[in-house]
This record gives C-alpha cells, structure tokens and sequence, in this order.
C-alpha cells in the first residue's frame, strides 16, 4: 500500500471512528431522555415501585432541601411519604386524583466516556383531586399548578441508564383559582431529617431552599452555547 493510500485509509478509519462515537452519544441522549420521560408519566399515576427502580442503587433524590440517599432513601420519599399521602399506599392511578407532570425543553450533555451524563429538565405540573373523591389529602389544594426545574445526574449500571441524582427545584407554585399572585407555595423546605422526622431526608442541605414568591437561579450543568465555544464563557 502506497504512503498515500495508507494515508487515506487512516482518515478514513479515524472518520468512522468518530462517527460511531458521535452515534453513540446520540443513543445515550436518547436513553436519557426516554429515562427522564418515563419517570415523568410513572408519576403522573403515583406508580412509585417503577420509579423507584430507575434510581442507581447508590442513587439520590433532592426535594424541598434534603437528600434522600440510596434505594432505601428514595423510597421513603416516593413510597412512604407520596404514595402514602396521595393514594393510601396504593399504585395509581387513583379516582379523582390529578398529578400530570410535564417533561420538557431537556438539554442533555453526555461524559466522553459515556458512563455517565447530566441533564436539565423543564416541568409544569397540574394537579388536584374531584370533588367527589372520598379522600382529599390534608393541605393538599384541590387545584393547583406547579413548576419546577431538573437539574440531574446520571450513571450506566448494569448496561442501562439509570438516575445517579435527580435534583428537582420548585420554582413556583398556583392555586387554580387564585393564580400565582396571590399564592404562597405549599410547599416549604424540609427542616428536620430522618430519622427524627420518620418522612425526612437523610441529610439537609446546607441552605433552605425557599419556595414561591421568593426566587432563586439554578446553576445550569452546561456551558453556554456560543460564548463558551469561543473561549469568552
């Protein structure tokens, strides 16, 4: 083979070999994305058992300023504290009972090795319960908006893509009938951790996070789009 050919076989390997990587990041942002999604509608019918099961097993859920750490952890959040209070304990979907959860405007951004990835989400939320369901969660409103952002992580464990920590922000929350302008957030930040409150975290974080009307940025994982490139981000 002649020094040109060989050249150009080189090119030519280094060029599918670049190819096939870019290919498989864009499987890993689809997998992440599928990931994300499908937790998004296990919630919306309070199926926790499912939700449960994308976590890593050493994986975490931050909600309303605490961590809940492991399997162990991010059941006791989702089964015992959410399941708990919205269905009695029971999988949804439930009579009466709303919790749509909308997933959207996700950028994703995958490690070089494609073992791990991270990932921001958008949510808007619609939830409630009819006025004919027998049991209406304490504190609950009976029609509300909320919405959130994601700013996750995530890991591959035994060949899938799991969630490693899933951080989830309220940003502001609604009555239905009242609208933001006159609502305070029903929820409020954690105060006590488990096990003294047997509902609480693992561990708080180190500042509260205070829900609607106060506001608050939340970081992005990701560098900006035109700036960064050129070395001015």
């Amino acid at each position: 083979m002649s020094e040109e050919s060989a050249t150009a076989t080189a090119a030519l390997l280094a060029r599918i070999d670049g190819l096939e990587r870019r290919l498989g990041e864009l499987e890993d942002v689809s997998a992440i994305r599928r990931l994300h999604f499908a937790y998004g509608y296990y919630i919306d019918l309070c199926q926790y058992d499912e939700v449960v099961d994308l976590f890593a097993r050493d994986g975490e859920a931050i909600f309303l300023s605490g961590i809940y750490r492991g399997h162990a952890g991010v059941a006791r959040l989702y089964k015992t504290w959410f399941q708990e209070f919205f269905t009695h304990g029971k999988p949804g979907p439930e009579y009466g009972f709303l919790l749509d959860h909308f997933q959207m405007q996700d950028i994703i951004t995958v490690a070089p090795d494609r073992q791990s990835a991270k990932g921001r989400f958008r949510c808007l939320l619609a939830g409630g319960t009819h006025n004919s369901r027998e049991y209406q969660p304490e504190g609950l409103p009976a029609q509300f908006y909320e919405a959130g952002i994601y700013e996750n992580e995530y890991v591959v464990e035994d060949g899938a893509w799991k969630i490693k920590r899933l951080d989830y922000m309220v940003q502001w929350q609604a009555d239905y009938d009242k609208g933001w302008h006159h609502t305070v957030a029903h929820l409020q930040p954690q105060v006590t951790a488990f096990p003294e409150n047997p509902l609480g975290p693992d561990e708080l974080l180190p500042e509260q996070r205070q829900t609607w009307p106060h506001r608050s940025p939340v970081p992005q994982h990701y560098a900006h789009p035109v700036l960064a490139p050129r070395g001015r981000g």
